[in-house]
């Protein structure tokens, strides 16, 4: 009989310990947080306004960088010399450069324009909330 006393004090740690090894590991799943996935915002009046700006500077900076492209081309084929070429190149590189500035600005144009237009929009239909236009039936079945 001496013996079970530790036997059994072995068995009852041991027990104890198993369950709570398994109310831990219950715990650490249930705290465990969800995921959740956000939508991404529509850009804002001010953010169409920056957007279409740097459209512009990007258009306006290819469009130069075609036109010097255009121009050293032609550069070097006039010290070469063939002004044939070197006026040819340095027409398509005032083509392709103004070809660049003008969709830079389209584009920058209009999404200044769009910005402009949604902020103002903003101020004059703050706090009007858009209403169910559907018109309710004049003959209602019942």
């Amino acid at each position: 009989m001496r013996h079970a006393f530790p036997t059994l004090f072995i068995a009852l740690l041991i027990l104890s310990l198993a369950t709570h090894t398994q109310s831990a590991s219950a715990q650490n799943t249930q705290t465990t947080p969800t995921q959740t996935q956000t939508q991404p915002q529509p850009r804002s009046p001010g953010g169409d306004v920056g957007s279409g700006a740097g459209d512009i500077g990007k258009g306006t900076a290819k469009g130069t960088g075609a036109a010097a492209e255009g121009v050293g081309k032609g550069a070097g084929d006039l010290v070469t010399l063939h002004p044939i070429d070197a006026a040819g190149n340095v027409g398509k590189g005032a083509g392709v450069a103004g070809k660049d500035v003008g969709v830079g600005a389209a584009k920058g144009t209009g999404k200044v324009a769009k910005g402009t237009g949604r902020g103002i929009g903003k101020i004059f239909h703050h706090g009007h909330h858009d209403e169910d236009t559907t018109p309710s039936p004049s003959n209602p079945q019942n």
